[in-house]
């Protein structure tokens, strides 16, 4: 592992506003920053009321404003749901802003409803234009080659760095395909995680983006000073789930001890399952969970992620897991 970074999507607390998420997210980007974190990306949710971080770039912006050295970016912009014009020059007016630290994830899903969906896109075309939109947004973000009739302003020659997001086999072939660094969204959807890392290592072809494979891995994570109390605080995170899963999505709800009691057993299975890339407790039990992970799956990036309903604590939580990982990134470059 190189750098461990942190995914945050603005979740918006039981009690909280949107408001009240925001600046909580500003306020962790900085406490992230002096923590040791490479990266702090925001993901594009739409018609859920629990995430505030709908309008992505424009809280990428914010948060690049508000931190100094840290790499800001999106995982993802989920960009069927955008022109690759648009978002080429929405990221390219960001990387003028802030040179040399903006990232752009790029997914495939629409990253909300089918009602929302059309709502975005206003005509959806039923063909998947996923690979020729995601190669039209680089060109945008590339050199002007003085051949173009459209170009990105700002955004030509900027070069922002293009990352394919996935959670199944497309999206590590198509960034093995273009050479293109590859995330995958294993903190909610890990079933495949072994199989598309080998696929993207196997089948990379280098590129004027990357000369080798890159590979990210995303796990949550909610550490606190006991066991019991990390238990405890994650319980927002399984129940927020398991209501979404049963189609009740909602805001961040309050930690409970009795979180089985709330779920029915089969949905509390498919939520554990889906979270199972994870580490929850104390810094001991945390190091010894990521560990395991970084040994098994080797990638070149951890970034971490949790939802807590108290903003403290995920701060807490998240200078918990920077000392952990700091150690385990060292101690892993000294072997």
């Amino acid at each position: 592992m190189q750098h461990f970074s942190l995914l945050d999507l603005s979740p918006v607390p039981e009690g909280k506003t949107a408001a009240d998420a925001l600046a909580g997210t500003v306020d962790l980007a900085q406490a992230a920053e002096r923590a040791g974190y490479h990266r702090y990306w925001m993901a594009e949710h739409h018609n859920m009321p629990g995430i505030a971080s709908a309008a992505t770039a424009v809280l990428i912006g914010h948060v690049a404003g508000a931190t100094e050295t840290m790499r800001i970016g999106a995982g993802g912009i989920m960009l069927p749901n955008h022109a690759p014009l648009v978002i080429a020059e929405q990221f390219g007016t960001l990387a003028t802003l802030y040179p040399g630290r903006i990232d752009l994830g790029l997914g495939r899903a629409p990253g909300t409803d089918m009602a929302t969906a059309r709502a975005l896109r206003r005509h959806m075309a039923p063909e998947d234009s996923f690979p020729q939109d995601v190669q039209e947004l680089i060109g945008y973000l590339g050199d002007d080659t003085g051949t173009s009739p459209v170009r990105a302003i700002p955004g030509t020659g900027t070069h922002v760095p293009v990352w394919i997001l996935g959670s199944s086999l497309y999206g590590a072939q198509l960034a093995a395909y273009l050479g293109l660094p590859y995330a995958f969204a294993s903190h909610f959807a890990p079933a495949m995680l072994e199989q598309a890392l080998e696929v993207y290592r196997r089948s990379f072809q280098p590129s004027e983006h990357l000369e080798r494979p890159y590979v990210m891995m995303a796990a949550g994570v909610c550490a606190a000073d006991s066991d019991a109390e990390a238990e405890f605080l994650r319980s927002s995170q399984l129940l927020a789930f398991a209501r979404l899963r049963t189609g009740r999505p909602g805001k961040l709800p309050y930690p409970t001890h009795d979180v089985d009691e709330e779920i029915p057993a089969p949905v509390m299975t498919q939520v554990r399952q889906a979270l199972s890339c994870s580490a929850t407790g104390s810094a001991a039990t945390v190091r010894e969970q990521l560990g395991t992970l970084l040994d098994t799956f080797r990638p070149d990036e951890l970034m971490i992620t949790g939802m807590i309903h108290d903003h403290s604590a995920r701060v807490r939580s998240f200078g918990i897991a920077a000392e952990v990982l700091i150690d385990l990134r060292d101690r892993g470059v000294a072997a």
